[in-house]
């Protein structure tokens, strides 16, 4: 079972402050005002976990190349809430589990962010919590191709951000990026990631 320890240091209080100034929820929509959601459209529940090591490393996870959906993509770790789950927090430290071989004894939680909405009809509730630094990740080779770390300072940092855009379905999208290195961070995952950087400074 995972840890509710209290921030006690530089990093966890940097932490905690964050999760404590984001008070928005926010979507995939956030940069695209125009576009048009169908009526009754029910939203899934999901949790992804931002999980910083002692360190100042967050990590991240490479979707597999054969996936259907997002095959590629640099996530979190997460997913969809089972039935079984007994609430969001429990969703994003199994998939964690499934998808990274993360622990959850060890995972620290420090809170939740407000929830994003996703283009595939997913409201997702993303996880914060730390997490010892110098751990060994299996990713799961069906869903996951790789297991990183990006330094917190990089994430939230907004000057590390930028308005890109893509045609979908027709029409021109815009969304968030915050590539580092070899990794193109975009999407949910960077839109969730800029609100920290907003609520950090």
């Amino acid at each position: 079972m995972q840890n509710h320890k209290p921030c006690n240091d530089d990093l966890k209080n940097t932490l905690c402050r964050t999760i404590e100034n984001v008070r928005q929820e926010s979507s995939d929509f956030d940069l695209n005002s125009g576009v048009v959601l169908p009526k009754g459209r029910v939203l899934k529940p999901a949790a992804v976990l931002i999980a910083i090591t002692e360190a100042g490393e967050m990590i991240l996870t490479k979707r597999a190349a054969h996936l259907k959906h997002h095959a590629g993509q640099i996530a979190f770790a997460g997913g969809r809430m089972d039935e079984t789950d007994r609430d969001l927090t429990h969703t994003a430290l199994r998939e964690a589990q499934e998808e990274i071989g993360l622990d959850p004894s060890v995972v620290n939680v420090l809170g939740s962010l407000p929830t994003h909405e996703t283009v595939t009809s997913y409201s997702i509730t993303p996880i914060v919590a730390m997490v010892p630094s110098g751990l060994k990740f299996t990713p799961e080779p069906g869903e996951v191709e790789e297991a990183f770390t990006v330094p917190l300072s990089h994430v939230l940092s907004p000057m590390n951000y930028r308005i890109e855009g893509r045609v979908w379905q027709g029409q021109k999208r815009y969304y968030y990026s915050a590539p580092y290195g070899p990794y193109y961070i975009w999407g949910a995952t960077a839109r969730i990631l800029r609100g920290m950087a907003e609520a950090a400074q």
